[in-house]
């Protein structure tokens, strides 16, 4: 995440901001970053919801498909169970490379909500395409499935 001071009233404020909570900063003292290791979709969806629907403007844009999330067994999962997505006790997200998770046939973490296992999965192994009955009419998977096409050219 990146902060600017600006060039109107409370940039000083700002870049005392920046010093007193210890953020590095470019050479002029305007620019900050921080990393922060977690991201709490949950509890930072509406701040994105408002900042776009109030003000017009994304809380980020993506300029290139460089990382995905890929579904991953908590546990051992038997064929026939159903998945229960992001958040739930059957599947967690692991963060691979693009190109990797499309090579695997990785299934993206937000589209393994309901769907059925055709065949045991182990623990901690990514979840695939092929191990799932999915719905090729969902708007979503025909989506995703155009970008994977795209990616792959």
């Amino acid at each position: 995440m990146t902060f600017r001071a600006g060039d109107a009233v409370g940039e000083d404020y700002v870049r005392r901001c920046f010093r007193d909570y210890g953020f590095s900063t470019d050479s002029t003292g305007r620019y900050a970053a921080i990393y922060k290791p977690y991201h709490a979709i949950g509890l930072e969806l509406g701040i994105s919801v408002a900042s776009a629907g109030l003000r017009g403007k994304p809380t980020g844009a993506a300029v290139t498909w460089h990382g995905d999330v890929v579904a991953t067994a908590k546990r051992d999962r038997a064929a026939g169970e159903t998945l229960d997505g992001e958040g739930g006790h059957t599947v967690y997200g692991k963060l691979r490379p693009a190109a990797d998770s499309v090579a695997l046939g990785g299934l993206p973490l937000g589209l393994a909500h309901g769907v059925k296992l055709v065949r045991a999965v182990v623990a901690h192994a990514a979840v695939c395409w092929d191990d799932v009955v999915i719905d090729t009419a969902d708007d979503a998977v025909k989506f995703r499935q155009k970008m994977e096409a795209a990616f792959r050219r």
